[in-house]
């Protein structure tokens, strides 16, 4: 194949992941990363990194010129919620401003087709689970708000331009690539099954659970945990969908299935074998007590069919991904 495929961020957890799967695709990507948290390590040999940031815009116009791009996926963002209630700014202009950036050039470059990585975090507190598309769309904090107004920028930009683009919202991504080659590498990273992971491996001293009092079974908060290849192909059908002739969509992507934190800390310490020290505290501000997707549209518009759906393969894999960090 002739063209590129752009992937912003392809130095990241999910981003190396998309790169993976497109090269499995017999798709050209290319990468754009600041190594900000990616790692070049995690880019597999002969795809092209280009250090530097999406909200460069001379940088940007240089890359669809001189490359032919032919679809931009765009993975490239702050993720921490806390962060971007701390430092609300600062998430407004890398989440938000680089990506008018990077829409502006795709729109100038002629780029087609454009798949964003949205969250789960734009539904805020939902009213009901499993929530639909059409829910009331209420984020609770800035990192919410800042993949909330991409979304709208890109419904505008393609109705004033000839551009389509894929909006899909992921719930709790977990796990690594099934044969070992990358996996989340953040040290300090705050997803609940790396951090229980890393728990029983010993490289922490146990794990916080905040909040048993919610109103679920167990009491703890729960959540749709998605297999990050199974995201990754779920890119892979948004492009087909879009280079299919697709109008643009926005998806959820999880699997309809909710598990409590008390119930993957004990399928991680069934997995691993080890028991490791859980600590209850008081509940964080602004968690819900439960998100759970519905995918049916994923399913149906994009033929999104997961492979991974099953909490202790997530499990696994992740705990195969941390013993190999070492």
């Amino acid at each position: 194949m002739d063209t590129h495929v752009l992937v912003t961020g392809g130095a990241g957890y999910i981003g190396s992941h998309m790169v993976l799967a497109l090269l499995g695709a017999g798709e050209s990507p290319l990468v754009l990363d600041d190594l900000s948290t990616g790692r070049r390590d995690a880019i597999p040999d002969g795809v092209k990194l280009i250090q530097g940031s999406t909200g460069d815009a001379a940088l940007v116009r240089d890359v669809l010129q001189q490359h032919k791009v032919g679809a931009i996926i765009h993975f490239a963002a702050s993720i921490v919620v806390p962060d971007s209630v701390s430092d609300p700014l600062g998430y407004y202009a890398n989440n938000t401003a680089n990506a008018r950036t990077l829409l502006a050039a795709a729109v100038a470059a002629g780029v087609p087709h454009f798949v964003f990585s949205s969250t789960a975090a734009v539904y805020g507190e939902p009213e009901r689970n499993p929530i639909q598309e059409d829910e009331p769309t209420r984020p609770i904090n800035p990192y919410g708000r800042s993949k909330l107004m991409v979304e709208w920028m890109l419904a505008d930009t393609a109705h004033a331009h000839p551009l389509r683009y894929a909006a899909l919202r992921y719930f709790n991504v977990a796990g690594a690539d099934p044969d070992g080659r990358t996996g989340q590498s953040t040290p300090n990273a705050t997803h609940l099954i790396k951090v229980a992971v890393q728990a029983a491996l010993g490289k922490r001293d146990g794990l916080d659970v905040y909040g048993t009092d919610y109103p679920t079974a167990d009491g703890s908060c729960i959540r749709d945990y998605v297999h990050v290849s199974d995201l990754a192909q779920a890119h892979l059908d948004a492009l087909r969908h879009l280079r299919g002739g697709g109008d643009s969509v926005t998806c959820n992507v999880g699997y309809a299935d909710g598990y409590s934190v008390l119930q993957v800390i004990e399928v991680v310490k069934r997995v691993s074998g080890i028991d490791f020290p859980v600590r209850i505290k008081g509940r964080r501000a602004g968690d819900p007590a439960a998100l759970v997707a519905s995918n049916a549209r994923a399913r149906s518009i994009l033929g999104w069919q997961p492979r991974y759906a099953d909490l202790e393969t997530i499990v696994r894999h992740a705990l195969a991904w941390e013993r190999r960090l070492g």
